[in-house]
């Protein structure tokens, strides 16, 4: 069993109690992690913020190579990271179309690298015999991180390398469900960075930790990735200190593929992008709507291939899929999957849990759904799929983006262009054409509508852990 402390002020800290991490893939803990409360919260506010003045004042040089040298950290311990990775959330170490703790990992090492080199230039509004009139990029102070259960490690790599990058430092609460490999990210972070820029709390479900961050004083900006739900509840406690935000919350991603798609082509790519991680991505294709003249094949298609999918321990280099990550997921994939039942899906393949320990669920394609149906309406968050039938584009344009949610979409075409144009009508902060999903450091990301405020990655993602602060140098 493996025991996890909290590290805070560059010390690992107990707890008077643990939690367990379930292995989703047997229903069995494989940890026991601190339970923190408010009061570590306060002691690692308290450490972050006696640390930010050196770390502020850090050379730029220095900082940049401190975090070179945390991706080669990572690199380093990349066999371990990747087995945490796939005990804890399920997800295969090799995976569908190679998207699994393998890519967890490296993806996690390439955003370090990335935002690393970033820059943050002072920018010259005016130069002239009157004055000199620049635009300076400033750190927040300490930003506290509330990361996910469904990509724990590189979603706290997105979350923590820009907030250092720009010279903050930070207090993380990973999910209680998969804090382990984070924890030793962290501990890892802590052998290279100077004692309190980052510090780790874990908690219980329901403990105090993330409502503490969310209301703490000595907070400056949150950033959260998860529910939309949870995210209006930080937004209302960040009130307090009018903290900044970053908030990258639920999607249910819209893919429209146009008649004059080939659906023996594009079935195996629609199928990846639909069910890597077994559907537990934010920006996963979640409702995908297929012309009536290609309708019947490209489901069958689809179904053809789930069948085919090796689903199991994570552990196995040949599975594709593994477990749900827990069991209250597990269950909300039961009651969606059994209201399309109700309301006269058609299931083409899977459609229940498998039997036996771990919360492993069947690749499942429902067809003859629409909207009005929970399948349709709701992010699933598991393997699951709605193939919606429609006739007219301007038509399926206007229901994929009658969604309260807007994180991303995609056109499918063999007309580049024309899908473009197209593209450009859905109301979602990323479009792919012929792809979906495929998020990259250089590349802004974040959700319009309920899905999310704020961006994040490359420049645009970097600044957002800044204040503006002009300086007006007069020469007369």
């Amino acid at each position: 069993m493996k025991n996890v402390s909290m590290l805070i002020g560059g010390q690992a800290v107990a707890a008077p109690s643990t939690f367990p991490v379930i292995n989703p893939a047997t229903g069995e803990a494989f940890a026991q992690v601190a339970a923190g409360n408010a009061s570590h919260v306060d002691a690692a506010v308290a450490a972050a913020r006696k640390a930010f003045p050196a770390w502020s004042r850090t050379a730029d040089s220095e900082r940049k190579a401190m975090l070179h040298g945390l991706g080669a950290a990572l690199e380093a311990h990349m066999p371990e990271l990747m087995e945490l990775v796939t005990l804890e959330t399920g997800k295969p170490l090799n995976g569908l179309n190679g998207v699994g703790a393998g890519m967890e990992v490296g993806g996690s090492i390439a955003w370090t690298h990335v935002t690393a080199d970033l820059e943050l230039p002072v920018e010259v509004l005016q130069d002239n015999a009157e004055a000199r009139v620049e635009v300076h990029r400033k750190p927040l102070g300490v930003v506290g991180s509330i990361t996910p259960w469904n990509w724990p490690l590189m979603i706290a790599i997105w979350h923590v390398i820009p907030a250092l990058r720009a010279g903050n430092t930070v207090v993380i609460k990973p999910s209680e469900l998969t804090p382990v490999a984070t924890a030793r990210f962290v501990e890892l972070a802590n052998a290279i960075l100077p004692p309190g820029v980052l510090n780790l709390v874990t908690g219980a479900a329901g403990s105090d930790v993330g409502p503490s961050m969310a209301s703490h004083p000595g907070i400056d900006k949150i950033v959260f990735t998860g529910s939309t739900i949870t995210g209006k509840k930080i937004m209302a406690s960040a009130a307090g200190n009018l903290k900044r935000l970053t908030l990258e919350l639920g999607g249910n991603d819209a893919g429209i593929v146009l008649p004059d798609v080939d659906p023996k082509a594009v079935a195996a790519k629609l199928f990846g992008v639909t069910f890597h991680n077994n559907g537990q991505t934010c920006a996963c294709l979640k409702r995908l709507y297929v012309h009536e003249s290609i309708y019947e094949e490209l489901c069958a298609e689809l179904a053809k291939i789930a069948q085919a999918t090796v689903v199991g321990d994570g552990l196995q280099p040949e599975t594709q899929l593994g477990p749900v990550q827990n069991a209250m997921q597990l269950e909300k994939v039961e009651a969606i999957a059994a209201d399309a039942r109700a309301r006269g899906g058609r299931f083409l393949c899977g459609g229940k849990r498998r039997p036996g320990p771990g919360y492993f669920y069947e690749p499942t394609i429902v067809a003859d759904l629409a909207e009005g149906s929970r399948l349709v309406d709701e992010e699933p968050f598991g393997p699951i799929l709605p193939i919606i039938k429609y006739a007219d584009i301007d038509e399926v344009i206007a229901r994929a983006n009658n969604s309260p949610n807007g994180l991303g979409g995609s056109i499918w075409s063999s007309d580049p262009a024309r899908a473009a144009a197209l593209g450009l009508r859905l109301e979602c902060g990323t479009v792919w054409i012929n792809e979906h999903g495929a998020v990259q450091p250089d590349a802004p990301f974040g959700g319009v509508k309920q899905s999310g405020i704020g961006v994040e990655f490359g420049q645009h993602g970097l600044v957002e852990y800044t204040s503006i602060q002009t300086l007006k140098i007069m020469k007369a």
